[in-house]
């Protein structure tokens, strides 16, 4: 059997540097959230004691803005893998083959991009909230009118076709890869980007009831983590996801009555 190649000891190290990348950012969202999940509904005296407070001074929001940034790469960027990974598996057979790792980790950083974004836009949200006490201090509707049009709204969403269009991409990735390909390390950014986009498109309504079940209930982030996934990479996702409008709409609907 032929040694390999230099190159070909490169593509492969690159392959695993990629996985090895998304498993540690992961984790490493998850090992943040977790504790103070748990505390949160504990004794509130470890990694959420700084949510105990009625001053919403700017170091509260920087650690809030953290908090929901955190949140959202752990739950987003498991159901982004595939396509993070497709993107480099193509890179690594063309001529810049040998910085594939550098290109994937351009996409990632688009990608993550946009939900930190949208993680200011939520910690605005919160903060409105609050200030209007609609959200009570276990970062829930205190408002069942509220929570029922959340759960409205993201019902009635699932059906829409500005959904079936962002879930579509979201679903096929080398159809994405192939229709918005652009080349280079900034090509990479840009793809990231806009396949953040085509995601958030998917996915903002239901991460709106988060304030619904609590921002910080880890339960109800586990379950939307794992519908996004399934939603995204299971075979009947699709189909699942329109379906599941119906339960939430219904919900909704009994909030509000």
């Amino acid at each position: 059997m032929a040694e390999p190649t230099t190159l070909e000891s490169l593509l492969r190290r690159d392959r695993w540097l990629v996985g090895l990348a998304l498993a540690v950012v992961i984790a490493l969202c998850w090992a943040w959230i977790v504790p103070m999940a748990v505390d949160m509904y504990g004794r509130m005296s470890g990694s959420s004691a700084w949510m105990m407070t009625d001053r919403w001074d700017f170091t509260h929001l920087v650690l809030l803005f953290a908090m929901w940034a955190v949140m959202m790469v752990g739950m987003m960027l498991p159901s982004a893998a595939p396509a993070l990974l497709i993107y480099a598996a193509v890179v690594r057979k063309s001529p810049d083959g040998a910085r594939a790792a550098t290109h994937a980790y351009a996409f990632g950083g688009g990608y993550l991009l946009v939900w930190t974004v949208f993680s200011l836009a939520a910690t605005v949200l919160q903060r409105a909230l609050a200030k209007l006490l609609l959200l009570s201090p276990m970062m829930e509707t205190s408002d069942r009118r509220l929570g029922g049009a959340l759960l409205l709204v993201a019902g009635l969403f699932q059906f829409t076709p500005f959904k079936r269009a962002c879930l579509q991409y979201c679903r096929s990735p080398a159809e994405f890869l192939t229709r918005h390909w652009r080349p280079g390390v900034a090509g990479g950014f840009r793809l990231g980007w806009l396949h953040g986009l085509y995601c958030l498109g998917c996915c903002w309504a239901l991460m709106l009831l988060l304030f619904v079940g609590g921002v910080m209930n880890l339960w109800w982030i586990a379950g939307l983590t794992v519908f996004v996934l399934l939603e995204k990479v299971a075979p009947l996702g699709a189909q699942g996801g329109r379906l599941s409008g119906l339960p939430l709409m219904a919900l909704g609907l009994w909030f509000l009555l």
